[in-house]
């Protein structure tokens, strides 16, 4: 099964997120809302994903070790292009003690290659084909803010309308 660890929208920054403009371009792939989360770790094809759900359960003990108590997200403050402009989303932040904490609850299913480091964002859209998007749609206003208080491990089938996803276990994150 092909798994990540997430953390969900809330409902009013879902609202908000839909309220996006998403002009009809035929070289763009909106992503939809039922595929809007934040990746703290992509892991790939595991086997057991129950063995993945016990591991992540140690999450909230390692972010309270380090002095983590509350996990703060900061969306915004404006759509971006990832460098290429294949990937329209929207930077966040506030993320990264939680993803070392996924990242150290999950080492045992960790990629053979190099991972590269932590970028917290929400994908709006992808590029099809060899194009580049068009530069204004980046610049955007928006933002918002938000605690978390659950991690997902989700499971990615691929389709022709893109990835569907589906929660295969939640952690709660404080007390």
């Amino acid at each position: 099964m092909r798994l990540f660890v997430a953390v969900s929208l809330p409902p009013d920054v879902t609202a908000l997120v839909a309220a996006l403009p998403r002009p009809e371009l035929a070289s763009l792939r909106w992503t939809t809302e039922e595929q809007w989360h934040i990746t703290l770790r992509f892991l790939g094809e595991v086997e057991e994903p129950a063995a993945v759900a016990e591991a992540l359960r140690e999450v909230p003990t390692t972010l309270q070790g380090s002095g983590e108590d509350e996990v703060e997200v900061m969306l915004g403050a404006a759509t971006a292009w990832f460098r290429g402009r294949r990937i329209l989303h929207v930077p966040v932040t506030g993320l990264d003690p939680l993803a070392r904490a996924v990242a150290l609850a999950t080492v045992a299913w960790a990629e053979a290659a190099e991972e590269p480091p932590f970028a917290g964002h929400l994908t709006l859209a992808r590029v099809r084909q060899r194009e580049t998007g068009p530069a204004n749609l980046a610049g955007t206003l928006i933002s918002a803010e938000w605690n978390v208080d659950e991690i997902a491990l989700m499971s990615s089938t691929l389709g022709p309308g893109g990835s569907i996803y589906r929660v295969v276990a939640g952690v709660a994150l404080g007390s």
